[in-house]
């Protein structure tokens, strides 16, 4: 019988309250507050611990304190990708971050979702889809992305924009929803 985690690691859907769960929050939680409260301009122990949060960090690329994350071992982030102040990445499902990335402020992604009927809901459990932000992508200030949503690549998300479905390559997009505006030529 798979353990929650497992069941959350394969895209089906998991009991977050679980023990083993939990104790992997709560090393992220205890990692993320080093590496909050650590020297923002040592670069050198800023990288060491982003190596132990996270699955992978590119070459080059920098995360801005304070930053947040679920579990931080579903985090892969790319070469030259730069994090803005105060992001949050909830990570039960895997997060790509592609090359030359640009996150704003305050910009949120988020992968778990809960049922919509309140039985279910209390019944712990949850799922968790992807998020994939494709290479020289950027996510102006406050954006937020939700649940299985892909940035396509070169594509601009606007300040503010709440993204619930993929965005098209090469496409300035905005809004609450977030939709395409027009191509980037």
């Amino acid at each position: 019988m798979a353990t929650d985690k497992q069941r959350m690691l394969g895209g089906e859907p998991y009991v977050a309250a679980a023990a083993e769960l939990v104790a992997d929050r709560r090393r992220a939680r205890s990692l993320c507050h080093a590496l909050n409260a650590g020297d923002p301009v040592d670069r050198t122990q800023r990288e060491a611990q982003l190596r132990e949060l996270l699955h992978e960090i590119g070459e080059g690329s920098e995360i801005l304190s304070p930053f947040q994350c679920d579990y931080g071992y579903q985090i892969s982030i790319g070469a030259r990708a730069f994090i803005n102040f105060g992001a949050i990445v909830l990570d039960s499902a895997a997060v790509t971050i592609g090359d030359d990335v640009q996150i704003g402020p305050r910009v949120q992604l988020i992968t778990p979702t809960h049922p919509l009927d309140s039985a279910r809901r209390r019944t712990g459990l949850e799922r968790a889809a992807p998020i994939a932000i494709d290479d020289d992508a950027w996510l102006a200030a406050g954006v937020i992305v939700l649940p299985g949503v892909t940035i396509g690549e070169a594509c601009v998300i606007g300040a503010g924009s709440v993204v619930t479905r993929s965005m098209p390559a090469r496409h300035l997009c905005h809004g609450s929803p977030c939709r395409p505006i027009r191509p980037i030529v």
